[in-house]
């Protein structure tokens, strides 16, 4: 159901708890599921993070949810289901997470969710399947995936998700051989490999690293453990953004040492409050919409590193040229950069649109706390961060859903 949000000038204050990060969440959640039983705690059932969830339990695994708390295990070779089908609604992360698990399962599973999601890539698991003699049928909705994933050498391209990185480094150090998997190009999005080998870690599954060289022992199997996810900076970075728009709010539940590439939003919130103008996404690309929404507000920025926010949500650089033109904000997007120009934040004239990307949905609200304003769409917040709007309505911002 399409939901419409109006946002009235108001200012955020007050203390607020970071929502549990989604892409720790994801990964401990595989990690447990292919030990024999282990409890994540601190847990948001985002639609992302019931996918992972409700996927796992339809390949084989044993799951149990309490609160906010999953007790999840079991999921081996022997255990696992044939010829299911298993939803991944519109989770990058979870179709490109599992995929993988299935060449290792080695059992027919055929992934199905929305027609967006399919159209963001999948050729670099489909180039290994046709190398190694793996069934990968694609349609617009579904992919169907069946037969063994081998140990060996692999050399994944750096520069288009490193989804697919971590999704291969998930299930080969269960095979029994070694393997090797080079990085080639542009390494972006590192910084998510540091945390899916930190989480890996955590569940007694070690990786060597040499620069972009990742060298695999073969014969491991995860640990069963009680692990509690951190505080997600993605969308911490959203509440800490109503500071730069004169609001009061302290963001609390941040691991200081995470890993998480998206920790930089503190120190680009800095260097645009001092007019800092030039910005890498290459590394944190969920900061796009927000940093282009405050940009928008603090006088205009330069970002580099945007070629892939073609293939998020939405074309993110496209879908947010367009709502910050409805604020008199000019956009120019070129193949990996993007330039918001210097101009004054006036309050649409017609409805925002959500475009079907939380980040999007969520980036407009901020500017809409300034100028006030109506968001069509706002459902899609569900993704991710469910009880956004509730949130920020405790914190004084005046949010009426329509």
């Amino acid at each position: 159901m399409i939901m419409t949000v109006k946002i009235e000038k108001s200012i955020a204050n007050g203390v607020v708890e970071a929502p549990p990060s989604k892409s720790v969440a994801h990964r401990a959640l595989i990690c447990g599921s292919l030990s024999g039983g282990s409890e994540i705690r601190n847990l948001a059932y985002s639609k992302d993070i019931q996918a992972t969830i409700d996927c796992l339990e339809k390949m084989g695994a044993c799951v149990k949810e309490d609160g906010n708390s999953v007790r999840v295990g079991g999921l081996n070779v022997e255990k696992a289901k044939e010829n299911v089908e298993v939803f991944c609604n519109e989770s990058g992360s979870t179709l490109r997470f599992l995929i993988p698990l299935a060449m290792f399962l080695g059992k027919k599973i055929t992934f199905c969710g929305s027609q967006r999601l399919f159209e963001r890539p999948l050729g670099v698991y489909e180039d290994i399947c046709k190398k190694q003699g793996v069934l990968f049928e694609k349609k617009h909705d579904r992919v169907t995936v069946f037969g063994k994933l081998k140990s060996g050498e692999y050399s994944i391209p750096g520069d288009i998700s490193s989804q697919f990185i971590t999704g291969l480094l998930f299930v080969l150090p269960l095979l029994e051989s070694d393997s090797i998997l080079t990085v080639t190009g542009k390494f972006e999005s590192a910084s998510y490999i540091d945390l899916t080998l930190n989480t890996m870690r955590s569940f007694g599954v070690e990786i060597s690293r040499r620069d972009n060289v990742f060298f695999i022992k073969g014969g491991q199997s995860y640990t069963s453990q009680n692990y509690t996810v951190e505080g997600d900076c993605s969308n911490a970075a959203f509440l800490e953004a109503f500071n730069l728009l004169g609001g009061n709010v302290e963001v609390k539940g941040i691991n200081p040492d995470t890993l998480q590439g998206d920790r930089v939003y503190k120190s680009y919130f800095g260097f645009l409050k001092n007019n800092g103008k030039t910005f890498d996404l290459s590394d944190c690309p969920d900061l796009a919409p927000v940093m282009f929404a405050m940009a928008a507000y603090k006088g205009g920025a330069e970002f580099t590193g945007t070629a892939r926010l073609k293939i998020k949500e939405s074309d993110r650089a496209e879908a947010m040229a367009e709502e910050l033109a409805k604020f008199g904000i000019e956009v120019s997007v070129f193949d990996d950069s993007v330039t918001v120009h210097k101009g004054r934040v006036k309050t649409p004239a017609e409805l925002l649109q959500g475009h079907n990307d939380h980040r999007i949905v969520m980036a407009l609200s901020l500017l809409c706390s300034v100028t006030g304003g109506t968001i069509e769409g706002a459902e899609s917040v569900s993704k991710s961060y469910p009880d956004y709007f509730e949130k920020i309505e405790s914190m004084g911002i005046m949010v009426k859903i329509q």
